[in-house]
Order: C-alpha cells, then sequence, then structure tokens
C-alpha cells in the first residue's frame, strides 16, 4: 500500500508493457500514489530488472516481445516468489487458467480503470501481509481433512501422499477454505479473506482460482453452491 512517511520505503513495482504510452501512463499513476517504480519493455529485461531489484510486486502484461508473460512469471517465480497481476487482453478462460498456473495471483482485463489498476496494486501488497495470518489461524483444523495433508507454517500440500505445487493464492484460497471444512464460503468472504478486497463484486478471480485449485486438489474437494460460493469437502464426504 502507499507510504507517506519517511520512514519506511514505498513498495517497489516492477511494470512490464511493451506499449511505452500504457507503461509510462501505468508509472505516473503508480507514483502518483506513493509506489517506487521500475519499468521494463519485453520479457527478458523483465527477468534481469527482477532478479536486479527484487520488486514487492510485478504488473504483468501477457503479451510480449522476446518471450511472453506467462513465461516471465514462470522464471521469476522459480527464482523469488512474489505477487503478480497480470494485464491481459483478453477475458478468455483458458488464457487465463495459464496465467494463474504458472504463479499469477490476479488479472486485469484491458482495457482497465487507473483507479481500479491502484485498488488491485494494494489488495495484492496486503494480501502478502495477510498471508501469515490466515496460515495461523487455520492450522488448528487441517487434521480433520483426511488424504488431504497441508503443512500451513511450510505451505506445502499432499494428496493421497503425492506432494502437489500450488500458487500463493491457490494455497492461500485452500487454507481460508480448510480454516471452516464444509462451511459455504460467500465468494465476498473469500474475496475479503484471501485478496484484501472489501465489497467486491463483478469479477470472476475467485472462479478462475478456485477451477485452478480443483485441477491439481481434485475437482470433487471443493463443492460449488450456485449463487453462493464455496465449500472444502470434509473427510466423510471425501470418503463417499
Amino acid at each position: 500500500m502507499p507510504v507517506t512517511g519517511t520512514a519506511v520505503a514505498a513498495p517497489r513495482i516492477l511494470v512490464v508493457e511493451d506499449e511505452p504510452v500504457i507503461n509510462q501512463a501505468v508509472t505516473d499513476r503508480l507514483r502518483s500514489s506513493g509506489y517506487e517504480v521500475v519499468q521494463a519493455f519485453d520479457g527478458p529485461g523483465a527477468v534481469r530488472l527482477c532478479a536486479e531489484t527484487a520488486p514487492d510486486l510485478v504488473l504483468l502484461d501477457v503479451m510480449l516481445p522476446g518471450f511472453d508473460g506467462h513465461e516471465v512469471c514462470r522464471r521469476i517465480q522459480a527464482d523469488r516468489p512474489v505477487p503478480v497481476l497480470m494485464l491481459t487482453a483478453r477475458d478468455d478462460e483458458a488464457d487465463i487458467l495459464v496465467g494463474l498456473g504458472v504463479g499469477a495471483d490476479d488479472y486485469l482485463t484491458k482495457p482497465f480503470r487507473m483507479r481500479e489498476l491502484v485498488a488491485r496494486v494494494a489488495a495484492l501488497l496486503r494480501r502478502v501481509e495477510r498471508a501469515a495470518e490466515l496460515a495461523t489461524r487455520s492450522a488448528g483444523s487441517l487434521d480433520r481433512l483426511g488424504d488431504l495433508r497441508v503443512d500451513a507454517a511450510a505451505r506445502r500440500v499432499w494428496v493421497t501422499g503425492d506432494e502437489v505445487h500450488l500458487t500463493p493464492t491457490e494455497f492461500d484460497l485452500l487454507l481460508c477454505l480448510a480454516a471452516s471444512p464444509g462451511t459455504v464460503l460467500t465468494r465476498e468472504h473469500l474475496y475479503a479473506e484471501v485478496w484484501g478486497w472489501q465489497g467486491a463484486t463483478g469479477t470472476r478471480t475467485v472462479d478462475s482460482h478456485v477451477k485452478a485449485l480443483r485441477g491439481k486438489i481434485g475437482a470433487d474437494r471443493v463443492r460449488t453452491v450456485h449463487g453462493v460460493g464455496y465449500a472444502l469437502e470434509t473427510p466423510s464426504a471425501d470418503s463417499r
């Protein structure tokens, strides 16, 4: 979130966008909101600057010269986990799931409002701060999940004895669901708890992350209650 004092350094954001006008417009808005900004205009430059500057968050366009945003995300997450907000020109579910699968935390479809972009950035930075608290609150419930084993402190997951790799957001979503197994949690509750968005509506971010999570831990483990939200199935339901 923006920092107005001088005692604490402002969060550093890497903006990766090959269109100079868009890159500069986003950079100017983020700087006016109190963030430090580093700019990259292609895939190789993004990976290099991420290693050199260690940003707190990466704002990443999908279509880039050199190699695309999905490959950038894959490489920077392999080096050091960092929150990634992807910008995509297509509101295509398959394309979005690819981005989430390589480690993106959220996505924003072009064209977007600058106000929404700044709000998403602030929410992602808050989510990082909330991750440790969420893990602590969820730890007591995890022994009730049958053959789904979650180590909250180590951020590791096993399904029927095999370890499964989850992205940071997928893991936090699982922890939130696991804190109340069998209980239906509304999309609004999940937005507030995992993403730090209060009163969020009209976005499919939760649905996309749930679909990606199901692909890794098993489709039948997360139950949909249409028009309401989602619930993590209890061991008795798993063993049917």
